[in-house]
């Protein structure tokens, strides 16, 4: 063994990373289907539009891959490129008017409310920043004519785009990766033939052609000595708030044979052998409160950082980097005919023709994604991860706190990537600083609070009008995704880092809950349910002045179910917190009887769990958010074993929702009967997301535009149907589709720090081995029955009541579990 490994050593460090860096030829991959179908997205043509791209990133420096052979576009994004500089949106003094709104939601006066709210506890500016498209790389390669044998791909175990095709006789290739260690994007252009790369480049700014709102933004295109182009500019200005970043993209060129130079702002490639591409950009973004830095020097330093490595070092380097992350989780499901076939052809297909393995390369995707978009020291994704082409987005490519940013982070912990959930926790610290601001100038209240959107600059006053901006438990959701990161690992040094931000909202909740004068149950007021017009009594469009348009009526309300089952997650979890860190136990005992306290769940005369405290309708059918239905998913109030009389309930009402709506939507209802354990119908929905909800390389849509929320969600709702810990039980196999009859789930990590190899055959568990993070005990349940050993020898199990078991296990250990078949 020492041998071996002193030889493998031996070869890495002389082959200059070749065993990391090794060329593989993806098209006769795909030719002779020998690739494996859970970890290769392929297609037979290049992207006519942005959003069939192909996307590559290292959580900062974003791109979208076209892979036209003629006429080849990169677009190209930096996470802290947004319009406008540091601002606050607090208005002083919201707080006066908050009993005479708080009186009229008592009285049923609702739209008076809401206006109120609207004139008073807005912030301002009422809309927020936005994310920005940063530059395209453009290329034109003259002598291409015909072209065949055309495949574009990600490769998923590499985290490289790729393009090849044949023309003249010779065969032409393209990879593009993001290297988080060297901070760069590379693009290597290889042809079959010496001599017979030929092209003309350009590094174009990008302007808004489509908001008058915006102050002139400015940008220069130059050369930049004989292989490099330069491009420079600053934000725009946005609703009065002034644009202060600026911005600096640089592309250099490294030819092997041929002749490079630059021509204006034009780069000239002729007759080369091969050539490598490397861009690098930065803004002077430091925090949402500073932007001092000097964005020259930054870029400067990443080139320089590389000056002297070979593009197989650089890639050796970034492979290592990415594999670390991506190879912790592998998942294989049953494999078709349909499986080799190209990705869009699978995606339209397969509601017709069974291809389970397709449900693989989703989750895979989604974790390719988290990868790419979310790694320390950057932003967190936004609705669009880091992938953005328009000056003027929809949504404004924010971070929507009403599920969309919380989807985007589901997956984090069990997908095995808890390293990229920095950059979540890293903007909770941050948003609490306005929040706290608001929380004492609109409400009156201690600690922070954050509404339902925030942007660069962590601003968390209500925005976009009170038709959307009384939902005041967007923070508090984020709160209860701080607590997951310590179950699932278990580090208390984290939690006393974080335990201030959960205390905070905690307060803020202490203060601002206020007593039903009919019922006497604590609720929120104002409150709202995510974008649901209420069916209250004589609700009806109206003109809502703040946002100057009409709107189909009024959302204010008092105590909204998803309100109560967050903020019931949010003490219960703090209540834990500062149990673990024994800290504050008189306060427990305060929140935990203000808990006792909250309007409880109810059910409706329609046999529909109520969305609001009354028993009121829908205006809208089958409409997209299901927010009632939070505490099943992703929070941990309704359980089938825990809480079976709301279960019924619960799947009225998400019949009455239906299977459709946008992308995200169907996700979070795959999620939820996956949680109902009925995996047939997780599956149902999840193929018609496929068919009807996602682009060509498995981005969601949401109304026809790209967003990553639904891209995560699936890796989390397909775990869900194979894995579920939320309530401290390891629940094996809880919602298997009967299509995935045979599959393995290696890596896939629990609450409690445990890490989880499954195996299944003819839809019956078969193995699992279980690796303790932590040595905490292991309580887990199974329909079959099982043994557990440790190094060969039995491990005594404690039976319990509901048929589950548990053992305790020490830090470190490997357990195995094997299913007992009779006879």
């Amino acid at each position: 063994m020492k041998f071996k490994t002193v030889y493998c050593i031996f070869l890495l460090l002389f082959s200059g990373g070749v065993i990391l860096a090794q060329n593989v030829d993806i098209p006769a991959k795909i030719d002779s289907h020998s690739f494996d179908p859970a970890a290769l997205i392929w297609l037979n043509k290049p992207a006519a539009k942005w959003s069939d791209a192909i996307p590559v990133g290292n959580g900062r420096l974003g791109a979208m891959v076209y892979g036209d052979a003629a006429d080849e576009t990169i677009q190209l994004n930096e996470d802290t490129y947004w319009t406008g500089g540091p601002y606050s949106t607090v208005v002083k003094g919201g707080y006066k008017y908050l009993p005479m709104v708080r009186d009229l939601v008592f009285r049923g006066r609702f739209k008076e409310a809401q206006t109120l709210f609207g004139r008073k506890l807005m912030g301002y500016p009422v809309e927020q920043q936005k994310y920005q498209s940063l530059a395209n790389l453009v290329f034109h390669f003259e002598s291409t004519k015909s072209v065949t044998g055309y495949k574009r791909w990600l490769d998923l175990e590499t985290g490289i785009a790729g393009v090849s095709y044949n023309s003249g006789g010779v065969t032409y290739k393209r990879e593009v990766f993001s290297s988080y260690p060297d901070q760069i994007i590379a693009v290597r252009l290889t042809a079959s033939k010496p001599g017979s790369i030929s092209f003309t480049a350009n590094l174009r700014g990008v302007r808004n052609q489509q908001h008058s709102d915006y102050a002139t933004d400015y940008f220069k295109m130059d050369g930049l000595g004989n292989n490099g182009l330069v491009l420079t500019g600053k934000s725009a200005d946005y609703l009065g708030v002034a644009g202060k970043l600026r911005y600096e993209a640089r592309l250099k060129a490294i030819p092997e044979g041929g002749r490079v130079f630059v021509n204006g702002t034009d780069l000239v490639v002729e007759n080369a052998d091969a050539i490598t591409l490397y861009f690098a950009a930065a803004t002077n973004f430091v925090n949402y409160k500073d932007i001092s830095a000097d964005e020259h020097t930054r870029v400067n330093d990443y080139l320089e950082g590389i000056a002297a490595k070979s593009y197989e070092s650089i890639k050796a380097s970034y492979l290592a980097d990415y594999r670390n992350l991506f190879n912790r989780v592998n998942l294989k499901l049953p494999v078709t005919a349909n499986s080799w076939a190209p990705t869009d052809e699978r995606l339209a297909s397969n509601t017709i023709t069974p291809d389970p393995e397709l449900a693989a390369l989703a989750y895979q995707f989604g974790r390719y994604v988290l990868i790419s978009s979310s790694r320390p020291g950057t932003q967190a994704a936004n609705l669009q991860g880091i992938w953005n082409n328009d000056m003027n987005p929809s949504w404004d490519s924010k971070y929507t706190t009403n599920i969309n940013l919380q989807m985007n982070y589901w997956p984090v912990e069990s997908a095995n990537l808890s390293e990229c959930a920095a950059p979540l926790i890293g903007l909770m610290k941050n948003i609490t600083d306005q929040g706290s601001q608001v929380a004492k100038e609109n409400y009156n209240c201690r600690g922070w609070v954050s509404h339902q959107n925030t942007d660069l600059w962590m601003v968390a006053a209500p925005m976009d009008g009170p038709t959307w901006g009384t939902f005041t438990t967007g923070g508090a959701w984020l709160c209860n995704a701080l607590w997951d990161h310590y179950l699932y690992t278990g580090d208390k040094k984290y939690l006393r880092d974080i335990y201030p931000v959960i205390k905070g909202s905690v307060d803020f909740f202490m203060d601002f809950l206020v007593t039903d004068p009919e019922k006497k149950w604590l609720v929120t007021n104002p409150s709202s349910s995510p974008e649901n017009f209420t069916g209250s009594p004589g609700n009806e469009p109206y003109f809502d002045e703040t946002t100057g348009s009409i709107v189909p009526g009024t959302t204010i309300c008092a105590g909204s179910s998803i309100d109560m089952q967050i903020i019931t997650d949010l003490f219960a979890n703090y209540s834990k917190a500062a149990a673990v860190l024994g800290l504050d136990g008189d306060y427990i005992t305060k929140v935990n009887a203000t808990k006792n306290r909250l309007r409880p769940q109810l059910i409706g005369k329609d046999g529909t769990l109520q969305e609001w405290t009354e028993d009121w309708g829908q205006l809208e059918k089958e409409h997209r958010h299901v927010s009632p239905l939070y505490g099943l998913y992703p929070g941990n109030v309704f359980s089938v074993k825990q809480t079976p009389g709301f279960i019924d309930a619960i799947k009225t009402t998400l019949n009455k929702r239906g299977d459709g709506t946008s992308g995200w939507s169907r996700v979070w209802k795959t999620a939820l009967w996956a949680r109902l354990r009925d995996g047939d119908r997780a599956n149902s929905i999840m193929k018609g997301y496929f068919k009807d909800e996602t682009f060509v390389q498995l981005f969601a849509k949401c109304s026809g535009a790209m967003q990553i929320d639904g891209t995560m969600g699936i890796t989390a709702a397909i775990t869900e149907m194979l894995v579920q810990s939320n309530h401290g039980v390891i629940d094996l196999l809880p919602a298997l589709p009967t299509e995935w009859d045979t599959g393995e789930f290696k890596g896939v990590r629990t609450t409690a720090a445990f890490e989880l190899d499954i195996k299944w055959q003819h839809n019956k568990l078969l193995s699992v081995k279980i690796l303790s993070g932590q040595g905490q005990t292991c309580h887990l349940f199974a329909a079959e029955k099982f043994q557990i050993t440790q190094n060969g020898k039995k491990i005594k199990m404690e039976k319990l009541k509901d048929g589950s078991v548990q053992f305790p296990t020490t830090k470190g250990s490997v357990y195995e579990l094997t299913a007992i078949r009779n006879g």
